[in-house]
Order: C-alpha cells, then sequence, then structure tokens
C-alpha cells in the first residue's frame, strides 16, 4: 500500500503552502516623511528597482502598495496593512514581498515576528538592494539582523530627536504646533508662536470663568456667538494648559513646569482661580486680582534676580507691596512710594508742559531722523515689490504653459504650489515692512499728541490702560533695586526716547533722566543705533 492520503488525518504539523509556482509578487514603497514623499525620484527609484528585480527573476508583479509617506516605526500603516491583508488573503498565490530595503519595511521589535509569519504562509520578504537567501537558517538569521539594526537605528534616531525636544521645552520653546488660539509664524528663518483671533476670545473666556464664575456650557455658548465653536470637553481642556499663562506642561518634563517664550494670554493668578488655587497660597499674604493700586506687577521687575514682581495686600495694615518671590531675595517696597518714583519718570517723557513752538520742533526732528534711519527699510520694501511682480509673471506664464499643453498637470500643480508660498511669504514680508516705512509722520503726530497728557493719564487710568501706557513706554519693563532705591531699564520706546532727548537739548538741560539713571547722551547714542518701532503704539 503506497498510497497513504488516506491517513492525512492523523498527520502531524502544518502543511507547507504549494508554491510551486513560485513567480508571483507584490511591491511595497515607502518614504517616512511628506517632504521625503514630494521627492518624487525616491519613490520612483524604489518602484523600478523592484520591477527590475521581478523582471530580471521572472517574477510577475500583481498588485503595488505604498508609494506615499508612513512611519516605519508602527506597523498600523494604512497601505502597508493593506498590504499585508491582500497576501494573506491571496497566500496561495503570492510567494514574495519586494522591497527596496528591508528599512522601507519594517523598523520595530515586530519586523522579525511579522516577517516569521509570513514565511509560515509560504511568503519571503525580499530586499532587491540587499539580496539574501532566506531558504536557510543563515539566510534567515542575516535578514533578522538587518531587521535589529534598523529598529536599532531607529531607536537611535528617537533618543536624538527626543533630547532636541527636551531641550526645545527647558529653553522655553514649544516643539509641536501649539494649542488653539496660537499660530506658528515662520519669518527670516525664526519660528515664533503669535496669538490670533481665537485667542483673543479664549482670553476672554478665561476672564469670564475668574470674574463672573460662569459655567463651561455658558461660556461655549457665548464663543459659539462669536463664532468660536468648542465642545464642552474641550473648554476644560483650554482651562486646565497652563501654556495660556505662559508656562510649558510636556510629558517630556518628567513632572515638571517651565516658563515658555510665547506670549501668555492671561496672567497666572487668572488661570489659578479658574482653576480654584488662589486661595491656596502660602506665603502668607494673598495675591491680589487686576487691582488700579497695584499696576506696576509683573511690569516692575526684581533688578537682583530680575524675576517679575508681584503686587500684594497687608490687610490688617491695608497698604500694598511690591514683592520679589524668589526665595531669600527680600526685594519688596511700598507700592506708592514706587508708584510716585514711576510717576516722575513719566514726567521726562511728557509734554504737558512744553509749548507749541517746543511740539513742533520734537516732531521736525523726529520726523526728518525716522526718515533717514528707515532708508533700508523703503529699499527692502521696492525690493520686495519687484519680486512681487516677478512671481506674478511666473504664475502667469505658467498658467499659459498649461493651457497651451506645455506642461502637464502634475508639473504645472507641483510649480504652482510652489509660486504660491512664494508668493505669500512676499506678500507677508511685504505687508510687516510697509508698517515701518509708511505713515511715520502721522505715527510722530500720535507719540507727541500722547506724550502730552501721559502722566496725568497714567494716573487717571485703569488697571489695563495703565499696564499699556508703561509697556508702550518701557517695552522690556522697569528693573528696581532695594538697596540703592533706583530704577533702571534695558530699552524706551525709540520715539519717546527721542522726546526725551529733544526736549532736553531745546529746554537746555543737562541732567538727563536721574530716576533711571539715564543721561541725554546716553538717549543720543540709542537714538542713533536703533531703528523705528511704529507697531508698538497699541493704545
Amino acid at each position: 500500500m503506497r498510497d497513504f492520503s488516506i491517513f492525512d488525518s492523523f498527520a502531524k504539523g502544518e502543511k507547507r503552502a504549494d508554491k510551486s509556482h513560485g513567480t508571483n509578487c507584490v511591491i511595497y514603497t515607502r518614504v517616512s516623511t511628506k517632504e521625503q514623499a514630494d521627492n518624487n525620484l525616491s519613490l520612483e527609484t524604489q518602484r523600478k528597482g523592484c520591477y527590475n528585480y521581478a523582471e530580471r527573476q521572472g517574477y510577475s508583479v500583481l498588485a503595488n502598495f505604498g508609494g506615499t509617506y508612513e512611519s516605519a516605526q508602527t506597523d498600523e500603516r494604512k497601505e502597508f496593512t493593506a498590504m499585508l491583508d491582500y497576501v494573506k488573503k491571496a497566500r496561495k498565490k503570492i510567494s514574495y514581498i519586494l522591497v527596496y530595503s528591508l528599512e522601507r519595511f519594517s523598523r520595530n521589535d515586530n519586523s522579525i515576528w511579522l516577517s516569521n509569519q509570513l514565511r509560515k504562509l509560504g511568503i519571503e520578504i525580499i530586499s532587491v538592494t540587499q539580496p539574501i537567501d532566506t531558504s536557510n537558517p543563515s539566510g534567515q538569521m542575516q535578514q533578522k539582523m538587518l531587521f535589529l539594526f534598523g529598529e536599532f537605528d531607529n531607536h537611535l534616531r528617537k533618543q536624538k530627536c527626543m533630547a532636541g525636544i527636551r531641550d526645545m521645552l527647558h529653553r522655553g520653546d514649544w516643539p509641536t504646533s501649539p494649542p488653539i488660539g496660537y499660530d506658528t509664524v515662520r519669518s527670516n528663518g525664526k519660528r515664533t508662536i503669535e496669538i490670533n483671533e481665537k485667542g483673543k476670545l479664549i482670553r476672554q473666556a478665561f476672564n469670564w470663568k475668574a470674574n463672573e464664575g460662569v459655567t463651561n456650557e455658558e461660556i461655549r455658548i457665548r464663543l459659539a456667538s462669536r463664532g468660536m465653536n468648542v465642545g464642552h470637553q474641550k473648554i476644560s481642556d483650554i482651562f486646565r494648559n497652563p501654556f495660556y499663562c505662559g508656562l510649558l506642561a510636556h510629558k517630556m518634563l518628567d513632572g515638571e513646569v517651565v516658563k515658555g517664550n510665547h506670549q501668555p494670554l492671561i496672567s497666572k493668578e487668572i488661570f489659578l482661580k479658574v482653576n480654584g488655587f488662589l486661595d491656596k497660597n502660602a506665603r502668607g499674604y494673598s495675591i491680589v486680582e487686576e487691582n488700579e493700586k497695584i499696576p506696576l506687577k509683573r511690569f516692575m521687575h526684581c533688578d537682583t534676580c530680575e524675576k517679575p514682581m508681584r503686587g500684594y495686600l497687608v490687610k490688617n495694615r491695608n497698604i500694598h507691596y511690591y514683592k520679589c518671590n524668589s526665595k531669600g531675595c527680600n526685594n519688596n517696597k511700598n507700592a506708592e512710594a514706587l508708584h510716585n518714583n514711576f510717576r516722575e519718570i513719566l514726567n521726562y517723557f511728557s509734554l504737558a508742559d512744553a509749548s507749541d513752538n517746543l511740539k513742533a520742533l520734537i516732531r521736525k526732528q523726529a520726523a526728518a531722523t525716522f526718515n533717514q534711519l528707515t532708508q533700508v527699510e523703503k529699499d527692502d520694501y521696492k525690493l520686495l515689490a519687484g519680486q512681487q511682480k516677478e512671481i506674478e509673471k511666473k504664475l502667469q506664464r505658467l498658467e499659459e504653459r498649461f493651457i497651451e499643453e506645455e506642461i502637464n498637470k502634475d508639473l504645472y500643480d507641483r510649480y504652482s504650489e510652489k509660486y504660491m508660498l512664494e508668493k505669500k511669504e512676499i506678500e507677508k514680508n511685504l505687508k510687516n515692512s510697509s508698517k515701518g516705512v509708511s505713515n511715520i509722520e502721522d505715527y510722530i503726530d500720535l507719540a507727541t499728541e500722547f506724550a502730552v497728557k501721559m502722566a496725568s493719564g497714567w494716573d487717571s487710568s485703569d488697571y489695563i490702560t495703565k499696564q499699556a501706557i508703561q509697556n508702550l513706554v518701557f517695552p522690556e519693563g522697569i528693573y528696581y533695586n532695594k538697596k540703592t532705591d533706583r530704577c533702571r531699564t534695558n530699552r524706551v520706546n525709540l520715539l519717546f526716547s527721542y522726546i526725551a532727548h529733544y526736549k532736553g537739548v531745546i529746554s537746555e538741560k543737562e541732567r538727563g533722566i536721574s530716576k533711571l539713571p539715564l543721561d541725554y547722551a546716553s538717549f543720543a547714542g540709542l537714538v542713533a543705533r536703533a531703528g523705528i518701532e511704529p507697531t508698538t503704539f497699541g493704545l
């Protein structure tokens, strides 16, 4: 009895897949990022390499997968999963999966297991640039080693990437897309995070929550009425995100919170109040919210440790103070005493007692000097305007060539997108440049008129307006030193420094501003080096 087929039901182990045909295959190509995907040569090289190999070996290509960007760190990839589903369903027909290199297939610790599972189905993974005979244990070991090297390289890259992200966070730079309310802006190779229109609405939402105690649902309805639709859970996430008060919280910081370099939407006090933490302050005094009696809070810095000074109320004496929060610094000062100093400082930049002739002379001199200083910006503006015309000509010519069928749609789309991005960047730079070179006289008139009532206006204004005036004149704040009982500043708004400088020159005053201390000669040097800042006029 030579036919033992009747005993097949008693056999052990799985029957090997019938691969007598042995010539059918599928091709899988992949790049890791969209930037690589835009480089058609990379994907095309993979595809051609696989097809050439199949032709040399006499293989029939039944299907093509990939041709796009998918991370190899996870096997939950759309094209990759589709390819695996296809070969499993057609396992009786498919003998090989062709890839350009093994790292195009997978770079994680699942790759060896996956290759073994496919091998059980009679399907081998073949790298056309790393020819290995996997029909024997030695070849299979070589393939596994290549998978392991790919995984090792992947871990090294991840480690370097994570270290870079961690360094960015510790520097105060947010590494990914910012939360709702902020935009990522790139200009001259620099990346900044700026508040957008939604951010202004989110600021209102925080204030509603802090000052009115309204529910999240009511806030959601108010935002929707203003054109911003946010889910109830999203509102809760926003209120608990310290990013909005200028701090960074990220799992890469290992439980630490650091100060961010972006502009905060709200104060830390507002954030704490919204989240119910203000009553847990353990320093023995209560933080006072936005209060006209302490307008220098966060604007005044400690001259010793350079941290913002906070305002607080000594309840049993009903007296407000400013205090540095650094442990052991002990830099504090009676609020009214500091206010008197600040009023005297503002008077040096005020034109309240200036004659009409003096105001006219200051206007005239400032306009002449600023026009001279901004000549470079004007030249840049003309250059950008010329570039704008050139890119518009390129777009028009590209469209003509497409209509006349000189180029195909793929080429048209590629260059059209490229030119449109260039045009958008030029228009953005033009817009920014126009702010600095136009209407200079208007800005000077605004500044001098504002300077007439600046000191008295600061006294009679509410908290928000006082802070706006302070930041307008001194963009980087003022530093106070308790030991010397003196203030200093790193920067004065250029137009107001001009006003103080020429006010002193024309009035034949020699001393300058003793309260900061700055002399008029130092102002003259500052004016000569700096450029105009018309965008700082936010009142």
